[in-house]
């Protein structure tokens, strides 16, 4: 039998308690069996584990292989630069691995942030006797005695109330405090029912008690906390994608290096020289640059999106959120302010919107009583220093105040002498003052309960009767304001005689007061930028299914007659293929949905191949959040769990700015396709050379230690340069792309492998045989590896490799805009810096004796430096005419 579907009485005997709460030993033998009243942590793996995890994927095997084989040549055939080699290469899987940990390691915040929520300590009876104990040694069975102010530990069931609201928002997304009563319930879900309060909630007015019934793990809260671990970890597609681009290239570079190695045998090349030739191939086609550029490109792409108020936890997130196709939004806090604010009223006969009030004055002097009312008629405390205090309490009762002391004037004289409390039943409170004209009774709540104790309307032409043709008009405009989304609450009053009893009959009604959490005014415009860059918005609240669909008709989320609204019971009955089919309606929103139920939608979201954003500021939207591909929580108004729980957090809780890090976001996909273009095009002249090494028996034109220069060293910061990139100005001009389109395309191989890299090979090649050729070589003569020519050859073709890709890096700035559009290299201080910086290394590499002792080269003449300058300004043409005649023929 659930506890909130229970008579009080019954409900104490059913946990074996009574009103007076449990002795001390009793609470300590609950203690010891049901345990504190604290969240377990799920058991993760070991950080030891994720850590090594960095040093065991695809590419780090395949590079731990060529280091291996590297160290074993060296031992056999020493003097041949293999251990240098062996030794740059595991340095390279160190600074992959130990970068890629630091950045993506993140502690498990959410189970604390729940612990910190909690209140510390909690006034309860025991054996009759008022004490503070422990919020962890709360047990099921203790009498809680709860006033406004105070956080609730563990979940209850009142047994007495005066005037008990309760601010549900971080566990039940409705923006609106509730009363509470004692009364029976018939809801399902004790989420719902009037006589519970959950743990992690607040009291914001009256006080309480209540026995507890659920404590820890057990509580409603407990369970979120619960979801909130045990959501599955969702690989953002950006790890989708460089997953399998690492599997595919380390399957061709490794199938390369056997295949060719097996060549070599036969051709009877010697062991060690075929082994150098296969590690040469292995290490040539695998791009070691890429996972630190990815990661430090998606670092630099945070701190771009911090600038604009969007806190990056988890970098895959970056990238994910430029493919989001749907966004799961909370209402509250997010599309919203998190604040109730007086919208509209209902005055003279008439409705008048707040902003018109400073507008007519005379309305407000033929008015006043309303605004004293709503300024004098409250339960908030006073909190502070005298002359520095301020008002607590229920949020829609701070707004009444605000418009009612700032629209009254002065209120000196005015003193408050009794309350009628607000009470479940009468849906009113009261409060009876002594006023400068006399004393008073000003009464506040719902229309159909305050209009029954009124005699009498006041209109603009002065007071009128209130016979049925009133009622009517006043019920009208109750159900317009409602049908905006607004709370409407009625104001009367009446003047007092010291011998009359203050009761709430014959009272003036003054008027209807509309509140609401009123919509970010930012908004609107940020839900049709999502609308034009093709991204469905679908609303997920908490909150009544009347106030979602307001709030998404004034954002411009909701534009049709009849869109799809499905609240938490409907879903609740509906199949996994009925909710997947609802999900295809143009405009659907869902409201008063519990926290399971956020994560389930997106896990519908998710099997029907979107890629989902879900944003939040709530203890229940964190299963969601940690379940959708990005979760997106408040800064500002969110709390601790969920942020915990997000993969990125807007510091201004802007829903706008969710906006901003989208464009960044696909900004990232677009840079990290350019600068997979650049890295790949040199793989080609780096393979070429082995090819020619192997299959021409001429010398080796590019050492393995060669192409480490140019994959770490000359190749890095380019890269790093397009990764930085702004995004394009039309890239919220079009769809999110397809979930099946592959960062490494057919054109993006076909562009780097067969064009670029082809045009970059021919020239390297051809460089390295006009230094052999200018010094009298012949085919068939042999050099060896000290030798000043072969030096000189090889770093000839090492320079000309670095010229084509200073040049490359500016072909690669855009797939078919001109690099003239560009400016070359304006708009993108980084490359400049980048491209000077390679050409230093360069020179480093080839004009020091360092340089030369370890990358095995030699200087060069200022001759093979205008071929290589020759061939890069051929490669720019070629490309340049091949984007013109892409642009031609999309245009046709």
């Amino acid at each position: 039998m659930r506890i909130h579907s229970l008579a009080v009485a019954q409900s104490l005997a059913s946990l074996n308690t009574s009103a007076a709460g449990l002795d001390a030993a009793e609470a300590a033998r609950r203690l010891a069996e049901y345990g504190p009243n604290q969240f377990e942590e799920v058991r993760r793996k070991h950080l030891l584990l994720r850590f090594a995890q960095e040093f065991t994927h695809f590419f780090a095997i395949i590079l731990w292989i060529g280091a291996t084989l590297s160290f074993v040549a060296e031992h056999f055939d020493p003097g041949q630069g293999m251990a240098r080699l062996g030794v740059a290469i595991v340095g390279v899987i160190v600074i992959n691995g130990v970068f890629s940990f630091w950045q993506e390691y993140r502690a498990e915040r959410a189970v604390a942030a729940l612990r910190q929520l909690l209140p510390q300590k909690v006034k309860v009876s025991r054996g009759g006797e008022i004490v503070e104990v422990l919020a962890s040694d709360l047990v099921p069975g203790d009498v809680a005695l709860l006033e406004a102010g105070d956080f609730i530990a563990a979940d209850c069931r009142l047994t007495e109330v005066n005037g008990l609201r309760v601010n549900l928002s971080t566990v039940t997304g409705e923006s609106l405090a509730r009363a509470r009563d004692i009364e029976a319930s018939s809801e399902e879900s004790p989420l719902h029912a009037r006589n519970v309060v959950l743990a992690g909630t607040s009291v914001v007015a009256g006080q309480a008690r209540a026995v507890v019934y659920a404590t820890g793990k057990h509580t409603e809260f407990g369970r979120i906390a619960q979801l909130t671990q045990t959501a599955g970890e969702a690989s953002s597609p950006l790890q989708q994608e460089i997953a399998r681009l690492s599997r595919l290239v380390a399957f061709l570079a490794t199938g390369m290096g056997l295949l060719l190695f097996l060549v070599g045998q036969a051709m009877g090349l010697p062991a060690w020289e075929n082994m150098l030739f296969a590690i040469g191939i292995i290490i040539a086609n695998v791009p070691e640059g890429l996972l630190p550029t990815v990661t430090l490109s998606l670092a630099m792409a945070t701190q771009r999106m911090a600038r604009r108020n969007a806190l990056v936890r988890h970098l895959p997130a970056v990238e994910a959120l430029g493919s989001t196709t749907v966004i799961c939004s909370d209402k509250t806090g997010t599309l919203t302010e998190n604040r109730m604010s007086v919208q509209s009223l209902w005055i003279g006969g008439a409705f008048m919107p707040r902003a018109d009030l400073a507008a007519r004055p005379q309305i407000v002097d033929d008015h006043r009583q309303l605004f004293i009312n709503a300024a004098l008629c409250h339960n908030l405390k006073e909190v502070g220093d005298k002359g520095r205090q301020t008002l607590h309490g229920d949020p829609m009762e701070l707004a009444l105040v605000e418009i009612g002391r700032n629209t009254a004037g002065d209120l000196e004289g005015f003193e408050r002498l009794d309350e009628i409390p607000f009470d479940t039943d009468r849906k009113r409170m009261s409060v009876l003052c002594q006023t400068p004209q006399g004393r008073m009774l000003y009464c506040k709540g719902a229309l159909e309960t305050v209009i029954a104790g009124c005699r009498d309307i006041q209109f603009d032409a002065g007071l009128a009767p209130l016979d049925p043709a009133a009622r009517t008009r006043l019920l009208a405009a109750q159900d317009e304001m409602a049908g905006a989304g607004l709370r409407v609450l009625a104001f009367a009053h009446r003047a007092v005689d010291a011998e009359q009893p203050a009761d709430e009959q014959g009272m003036t009604l003054a008027g209807l007061i509309g509140l609401a959490d009123p919509p970010r005014a930012e908004v609107p415009e940020a839900v049709a930028r999502c609308a034009a860059a093709g991204i469905r918005i679908i609303m997920v609240t908490g909150d009544h299914p009347r106030t979602a669909l307001a709030i998404g008709r004034q954002i411009g989320l909701v534009r049709s007659e009849q869109p799809l609204l499905i609240s938490g019971e409907q879903l609740r009955l509906m199949s996994p293929t009925q909710l997947q089919l609802a999900l295809d309606a143009p405009e659907i929103l869902f409201a008063r949905v519990a926290a399971e139920q956020k994560m389930r939608i997106v896990e519908s979201l998710k099997k029907k191949g979107e890629v989902v954003a879900a944003t939040g500021d709530g203890v229940n939207d964190a299963p969601a959040l940690k379940s959708a591909h990005i979760g997106i929580a408040m800064g500002i108004g969110g709390t601790d769990v969920a942020k915990a729980a997000a993969d990125l957090i807007l510091l201004d809780d802007n829903f706008a700015s969710i906006v901003a890090a989208i464009e960044e976001g696909r900004a990232v996909f677009d840079n990290i396709r350019k600068f997979l273009t650049y890295i790949l095009s040199s793989n080609i002249p780096q393979i070429v050379p082995f090819l020619a090494f192997v299959l021409f028996r001429i010398p080796l034109p590019l050492t393995v230690i060669q192409i480490l220069a140019v994959d770490l060293g000359t190749d890095m910061l380019p890269a790093l340069a397009l990764g930085a990139e702004k995004p394009d100005p039309a890239v919220m001009q079009r769809p999110p792309r397809a979930r099946r389109e592959r960062l490494l395309s057919w054109g993006l191989i076909g562009r780097a492998y067969l064009f670029l890299g082809v045009l970059e090979a021919a020239a390297a090649m051809a460089i390295f045989f006009h230094v052999l050729d200018a010094a009298g070589w012949h085919y068939g003569q042999q050099l060896a590896g000290t030798d000043p020519l072969y030096l000189q050859a090889t770093s000839a073709c090492l320079a000309t490799i670095v010229v084509m890709q200073v040049i490359n890096v500016v072909l690669c700035r855009h797939p078919q805009r001109s690099s003239l559009a560009y400016g070359l290299l304006a708009g993108n201080r980084t490359l400049q810096v980048a491209i000077a910086c390679e050409l230093a290394v360069i020179g480093f590499i080839l004009y020091t004796a360092t340089g030369n002792w370890l990358f095995g080269t030699a200087p060069i003449a200022a001759t093979s430096w205008l071929l290589a300058a020759a061939c890069g300004l051929l490669m720019w043409s070629l490309e340049e005419l091949r984007k013109a005649l892409v642009r031609r023929a999309q245009k046709g």
